[in-house]
């Protein structure tokens, strides 16, 4: 049977009606799914997507832009973008934000917000966040809308500020810190030089702090410099800039006045630590400080000439009796004086260049027959200058120490001092019993010491045993951490401990218990009058018996009679030291020792 024509041609458009009915529900159903994923999508991530229109309505918010704006999708469809996305801290947030979106549409570009920028809640809530707001365009290529993706960087930011905050301010107080400090103090100088604008610098050190530290502890000192900070803070205008340097050292930035008013405030600052009482568990302490204002000139070049003019004025405060203010001027006695001192870094420092500094070494006596026999002495340091001149440590150490010398000077003398035991002729160092060798509170407290010393004793072949390091009570008490941490490390190894010029601190007793130390050094102004003064031969009783009961063996310095050695012995002394027993010899590779050439 012949197919009608009619019949066949709507077969035919049938199936291709059905053909493109699936088809057209294939791709209907595949962009369903691909919307539905863009959505999951867009719900998911952690940034806010907000999208627009090409003339800046808000087409769609994702749940984290809702959060973030306090806006939900269906009330912000529809309206301009700065009415949801609120911009604060960059001048003018709807104009910010209206003209970053016309750039966006018009140029086809992409653009990331100006940093530090802040997003406003509906509700007035604030978040930090970064963003990027880029173009959407069409299949064609055409730009039909922007999205901007923003996320929350409230924690990051808190935390970079955070960091920046302890870059630039003492862990302690809260107070700007020396970094910090300096980089204020170089503007005030560019200011005075440049605009002829009239700064002061004040700078104060506690009277007081090291007998609240030694008597009560680190804890105590530490809530003293928090009190001290405090009150400075609060005798000073809102305009001055307060510093803790270092330690008990503290700095104030009078800004924008004169000397006579910088003199009025600084005044009004030290009376108000003259009135402070500190108190901890039931002893109260008077605190008070010495105080250095220097005015702010052209005549200053830098900071650090500046800071070491603060320095001279506190100093010369401390020297005319301290709790005092003292005004720098650069044409005064005082000043001329610690100047002077100055003049002594630069001849340090040559003479460590040009190796002129000397050993010299004093013998030390036992006194009980039961020492070994053998040799005993303190090492000794002299400066000779190109003239010949040689200076005794007193004339120089103080400068060294207040100019960071110390550190070189005492690595010098170590190093030199083992190599001139190495060199002596046999059997020198089998008859070695007891080298003693000063050292500084800058190296108790040097992280590095420990290696180097066992460096230079493994290199000399010193017995570690025969090396005795001496340190005063005062340097062991102020860093007594790193102290005893150094010198339990050291005495590990073999080395031996002196505490020096012991019975002129305020604690000695309760810091024994604390430090591995094999010998104390009994100052000689106990012992130089001790046969005719009874309280001094009580105390040098008191210390030889406490050090004995603790196992540790006692050294009498400044011996200068026989009566006096034979006091000791009585005593049960157990070494003497001094003039009178023996005076410093050179200590030299060419110049051979033996037991009995003292």
């Amino acid at each position: 049977m012949t197919p009608n024509p009619h019949e066949l041609d709507n077969a035919i458009l049938r199936n291709l009606l059905t053909e493109t009915t699936r088809a057209y529900e294939s791709q209907m159903a595949e962009l369903y799914a691909e919307k539905e994923l863009a959505q999951v999508t867009l719900a998911s991530i952690g940034d806010g997507v907000l999208a627009t229109d090409e003339k800046g309505h808000v087409k769609y918010l994702n749940p984290v832009a809702e959060k973030l704006t306090g806006w939900d999708r269906a009330a912000a469809m529809g309206r301009p973008l700065p009415e949801i996305f609120r911009l604060t801290g960059q001048g003018d947030e709807h104009e910010d934000v209206a003209e970053l979106l016309r750039r966006c549409l018009e140029e086809g570009k992409s653009f990331r917000l100006a940093e530090r920028v802040t997003l406003e809640r509906s509700d007035g809530r604030r978040y930090a966040i970064e963003s990027t707001c880029s173009p959407i365009r069409a299949w064609e290529g055409g730009i039909v809308g922007a999205v901007l993706v923003f996320q929350d960087v409230s924690d990051k930011r808190l935390m970079a500020l955070q960091l920046a905050h302890q870059a630039s301010h003492d862990e302690l107080t809260g107070l700007l810190n020396r970094h910090a400090f300096d980089g204020h103090l170089q503007r005030a100088l560019e200011e005075a030089r440049s605009r002829s604008v009239s700064h002061a610098l004040c700078y104060m050190d506690l009277d007081q702090f090291k007998l609240v530290n030694d008597t009560c502890g680190h804890l105590a000192g530490d809530e003293l410099l928090c009190r001290v900070a405090a009150l400075i803070q609060e005798s000073v205008r809102d305009t001055d800039l307060v510093a803790r340097l270092g330690g008990d050292e503290f700095a104030v930035l009078l800004s924008r006045c004169s000397l006579a008013e910088a003199e009025q405030r600084t005044a009004e600052i030290h009376r108000a630590l003259q009135q402070l009482r500190f108190t901890w568990r039931d002893t109260t302490f008077a605190v008070g400080a010495s105080l250095g204002l220097v005015p702010i000139t052209r005549e200053l070049r830098t900071v650090a000439h500046l800071l070491s003019a603060a320095d001279h004025a506190c100093y010369a405060a401390k020297d005319k009796g301290r709790d005092r203010v003292q005004v720098y001027r650069e044409d005064d006695a005082t000043f001329v004086r610690r100047h002077g001192e100055m003049s002594w870094v630069a001849r340090i420092q040559q003479t460590l260049e040009e190796d002129r500094f000397r050993l010299f070494a004093q013998q030390i006596q036992p006194l009980s027959p039961q020492a070994p026999p053998g040799l005993y002495f303190e090492v000794l340091l002299r400066m000779v200058e190109e003239d010949g001149r040689i200076h005794l440590p007193s004339d120089f150490l103080r400068a060294a120490e207040r100019y960071g010398l110390m550190r070189a000077i005492d690595r010098w003398v170590i190093r030199r001092t083992l190599r001139t035991l190495r060199d002596q002729p046999a059997p020198f160092l089998d008859l070695l019993r007891h080298c003693a060798v000063n050292l500084s509170p800058v190296s108790l407290g040097d992280e590095d010491f420990y290696d180097f010393l066992t460096a230079e004793l493994a290199g000399s072949g010193v017995p570690a045993g025969s090396l005795c390091l001496e340190i005063t009570e005062t340097a062991a008490i102020e860093s007594l951490p790193q102290a005893q941490r150094l010198m339990a490390e050291l005495a590990a190894r073999g080395v031996r401990f002196a505490l020096d010029d012991f019975g002129t601190g305020m604690s000695s007793y309760g810091y024994l218990k604390e430090l591995p130390v094999a010998f104390l050094k009994i100052d000689g102004k106990l012992v130089k009058d001790l046969v005719n003064d009874p309280l001094d031969l009580a105390m040098v009783e008191s210390i030889n018996q406490v050090g004995h009961v603790m196992g540790i063996q006692t050294v009498a310095e400044g011996v200068a009679s026989a009566a006096v050695v034979e006091r000791l012995k009585a005593l049960g002394v157990d070494y003497a030291q001094g003039n009178w027993i023996s005076p410093p010899r050179p200590l030299e590779p060419s110049r051979p020792w033996s037991v009995t050439s003292w």
